[in-house]
């Protein structure tokens, strides 16, 4: 019974659920994207592209340094179990690091360096990968290549799509997101772009990747008895984008094209330790890889915005992992289990066995059934280092 395990282990729950009422004040991506983007795309078009955008951000809704010290208030000598108390030392750590990053975003190299702490940067052999993948010829445009559909068009689709899990998908619109769409973990909220059009294969890689994963590891983690499920592990980014992307090509609707979108985002990110500004990593894109300028904006606006955000690189890094891990027949459910870690999944399986954990509530209906027949992109998937 869940009484009796919170009894047992009263301290670490009392811990566990003063972290909860902390963290939900500490969205990242609540502040990091601009409010601005559509005014600052026109201008650095009609310029030319020969002057950096300036962005405007959310006003912070909380003191830093007072979160700062509430965090690290937590009696963590209290809970017994070392591999427990190692492990929420980690979590408080992270949840520091992206206080930090929160309070310098539009502070230029400061948020940078923040951002770095918490989500490091692509190393030699990532950039290789990436190239590798921009070797490879584009494939023929399909008819479902074209965007035809609204954003009113996709909230249909998506709501669709999400009548086969048993939760609720609230779906709202905003202008001011970088990404066509994106999960609000806290508010359990799909956040669609406005003005965004979008392909058959959008909708597809989208509702695979935001409902699929995104939402179903938000579900789970909020049906755990410990709050970190939901809140997240330490480094959680590059397996949950791992298994989201993954879940795209599993549901057949990976492309080259898609994949060689996350090569070139792995290339904007280490254009940072370079000391690429915006307009740098801009003509990097547009001018020496032959990206139309839609999609190098994007993916430059991606990797500068707050000051400079390296998080991109790891959505490939994490596509590699997840799918070394599922063809080495070993199985999916642990990493489903909330805002997790593949680096975790023994920690997961102890805190289940401990009666702290729960199994997965949800389980991605992608990962039952290989629907991929793109052998290139296997190809590639097994070639990476």
């Amino acid at each position: 019974m869940i009484e009796d395990v919170v009894e047992t282990y009263s301290d670490l729950f009392e811990i566990d659920q003063n972290l909860d009422r902390l963290v939900k004040n500490i969205e990242l991506l609540n502040y990091l994207n601009p409010l601005n983007i559509e005014q600052e795309k026109k201008i650095f078009f009609t310029g030319k592209y020969r002057k950096n955008p300036t962005f405007k951000y959310r006003k912070i809704k909380f003191n830093p340094y007072k979160m700062q010290r509430l965090f690290f208030n937590q009696r963590l000598e209290r809970i017994e179990n070392e591999d427990i108390r190692k492990l929420y030392q980690d979590i408080i750590y992270e949840y520091s690091g992206l206080i930090q990053c929160i309070e310098t975003i539009g502070a230029g190299k400061k948020f940078y360096y923040n951002s770095l702490k918490v989500f490091g940067t692509p190393k030699e052999r990532d950039v290789e990968n990436a190239r590798f993948i921009l070797h490879f010829e584009d494939e023929a445009l399909h008819d479902d290549g074209i965007k035809k559909y609204s954003a009113h068009d996709a909230e249909l689709y998506f709501e669709d799509f999400a009548l086969r899990y048993d939760f609720k998908v609230n779906i709202k619109k905003s202008t001011h997101i970088s990404a066509a769409a994106m999960v609000l973990n806290a508010s359990e909220m799909l956040v669609l772009k406005k003005n965004h059009k979008f392909s058959d294969n959008d909708l597809k890689v989208l509702a695979n990747h935001e409902i699929g994963v995104h939402m179903v590891t938000t579900f789970n983690g909020k049906s755990q008895p410990l709050k970190i499920f939901s809140n997240g592990f330490v480094n959680n980014t590059e397996t949950q984008e791992g298994l989201a992307v993954f879940s795209e090509y599993m549901s057949g609707c990976l492309t080259l094209k898609r994949m060689k979108e996350l090569a070139y985002r792995v290339i904007a990110a280490d254009s940072l330790i370079k000391g690429y500004d915006f307009k740098g990593t801009f003509d990097l894109l547009y001018s020496q890889y032959k990206l139309n300028r839609e999609a190098a904006w994007q993916i430059t606006l991606r990797a500068h915005r707050g000051g400079g955000f390296t998080k991109d690189y790891l959505y490939l890094t994490g596509l590699k992992k997840i799918y070394d891990y599922y063809y080495s027949g070993l199985d999916m459910n642990p990493l489903l289990t909330g805002k997790v870690t593949l680096e975790n999944k023994e920690s997961i399986i102890n805190l289940q066995q401990l009666g702290l954990a729960n199994e997965s509530k949800y389980l991605t209906d992608s990962f039952t059934q290989n629907l991929n027949t793109n052998k290139k992109l296997d190809f590639i998937l097994r070639n990476l280092k």
